[in-house]
Formats: structure tokens, sequence, C-alpha cells
């Protein structure tokens, strides 16, 4: 059994150390996408006149499957906003394996299907929660950069180059991930695509209302006229208000996140601590229909109790 144990790990250590080695490279990844959108705009034909570069869909037949779910836009869209280039099948498969195998588990442990089926939905979701959580992390490290590349813009106008220019130049001199979608909003009008279009699948990818602010500046600038460096002059103050606001707001609101963390956390601690201790202390808690009720009723309250602490310290700047 042993032996049969460290030929299937050695398998697996091989199969992992090819599958490194062999992956494409970022550059080949680029190129192939390139000639991927190429080859879907001449079989499109020549009655699509738009020229916005669409995600490519892989095919297979998890993916045709995939795309075919009512929800399916909805998650493609989060999983760009978050940065990654997940294959929707597989975040669908893995997020239907993670909860039936967590939902097969708990019910060897636990009697009630309602427990059970709420922690495989739970465990399911994990996936989008945690792609949820990478993108508020990105639109807040894109919040916190957006002031300087405005103020980069600015400066570039005063110098005397271009709007086609300073996006490149923000795209080119700031951090990710602002750099990496100005390029992107660059592309799209070296390519011909007009600025508006463009800033409107800026906003699509970055729907913050300071991305809206920049690009309402941007757009009314280039209809209407004026100076648009003193407009952006504007736009970098409003922002970084906006920012500072937002900054005192976390302050005001530090001991109502921290309570609604503590309330959430400490059932769950508590239980593990002392099942750890004694195995079989919660058994008639689970085992018995009243001690089932009860849970369910605390949890309900528990997630009552969160939407409402979230409603109270959720204030829109």
């Amino acid at each position: 059994m042993s032996l049969v144990l460290l030929f299937a790990l050695l398998l697996i250590l091989l199969f992992g150390i090819l599958f490194y080695f062999l992956k494409p490279t970022s550059m080949e990844k680029a190129v192939e996408e390139q000639l991927a959108s190429i080859e879907e705009a001449q079989s499109q034909g020549s009655d699509r006149t738009t020229i916005l570069k669409e995600r490519t869909i892989r095919s297979g037949t998890l993916e045709d499957l995939a795309q075919k779910l009512p929800w399916s836009p909805a998650a493609s869209r989060l999983i760009k906003q978050a940065g990654r280039d997940w294959p929707l099948g597989s975040v669908l498969l893995f997020s239907l394996i993670a909860g039936v195998g967590n939902f097969w588990l708990v019910s060897l442990v636990v009697p009630g299907a309602v427990m059970s089926m709420a922690i495989g939905i739970a465990v399911g979701s994990s996936p989008y929660v945690y792609l949820y959580i990478l993108r508020e992390i990105r639109f807040k490290r894109f919040g916190d950069l957006l002031p300087e590349a405005v103020d980069l813009m600015s400066r570039g106008l005063r110098a005397g180059h271009s709007i086609s220019a300073v996006l490149e130049m923000v795209g080119n001199e700031v951090s990710d991930p602002v750099g990496i979608e100005f390029r992107a909003l660059h592309k799209e009008q070296t390519l011909g695509l007009p600025i508006r279009d463009a800033m409107m699948g800026l906003i699509n990818r970055i729907p913050l209302d300071d991305m809206r602010f920049l690009a309402t500046a941007i757009l009314l600038q280039k209809e209407s006229g004026g100076n648009l460096a003193q407009i952006l002059d504007k736009t970098s103050e409003v922002v970084r208000e906006r920012a500072r606001l937002r900054g005192q707001l976390q302050i005001y609101t530090a001991q109502g996140r921290i309570t609604g963390w503590i309330l959430c956390a400490a059932p769950f601690v508590m239980f593990g601590i002392i099942n750890t201790l004694n195995h079989q202390y919660e058994k008639p808690l689970l085992s018995d229909p009243f001690g089932l009720k009860m849970v369910y009723f605390g949890l309900g309250l528990m997630v009552i109790g969160v939407l409402a602490i979230r409603k109270i310290i959720n204030v829109k700047v």
C-alpha cells in the first residue's frame, strides 16, 4: 500500500512539474488572445462595425454549457473585474464539486438536511466570494492610484501632449491596476475606437464613481471644449476629497465593523473550542430536532444582525 501511495505522489509531482514548465508564458498568451480576436473579427463578416475587444470564450462542452446559464454574464464580468482570466466553466465545475462534496460530508455528521444543504451552498459559493474579495481589493487599489493618474494626465496636457499620449503615459507610468486598464484604453483608441466607447468600456470594467467623474470630465471637454488640464485638476481635488471622507468614515465606523466581526465569529469559535475539549457536548444540539431548530433560528438572527450592522455602517460618499 505504501508503494502505491509513493507511486501516486511521484506521478502527481511529475505532472505538476511538466505542467509548470510547459505552460505558456504571458507573451504567448497575449499573442494567442490577439490572434483569436483577429480571427473572430474576420469570421463575423462586414456587418459588424464595432471594434470593441470582447472576452474570448474558450471552446469546449463545459464552456458552452456554462455560457448558457442565466447568471453566466454576471459571473464572467465578476471574473474580469477581479483581474483574473479563469475559465467560467472551470469555476462553475469547482463550485459544484465543492458544494456537493461538502453536502455529503456534513450529511454524514449532521442528520439534518437543511444544515448540510446550507453548508454545501456556502462552500460552493466560496469561489465567487473569493472573486468578490479580489475585486474589492483591486477596486480599492485603483481608487488609491487614480488621483496620481489624473495629476499625471493634467501635467502631460500642460506640457503639450495630446489626450491619447497622456493616456499612454498613464498606462506606462502608473502601477497596476490603473496602468493595465489605461493601456487597454489607449490600445482601443489606437485601433480607431471613439473615445466615448473606449471610456464606457473602461467604466464597465471599473464601475467606480471616481472613474465616472474622470470619464465625464474628459467626454464633456471633448464635446463642449474647454481647458481639460484645469478640469482634471478639479477632478483630482474631488477624488482626493472623497478618499479623505472615506478614510474618516472608516475610522468612525470601525467600532461597528469590529462588533459585527466579533458577534459573527464568537459562536463558531466557541463551538470549535468546546467540540475540541468534549466531542459529545454538542451532540444533543445537532441530533435533537429541537436543537436543530434552535441552530436554524440562531443563524437566521445572525444573518439579520449582520445585514442591520452593514446597513448602519455603509455610508455613501
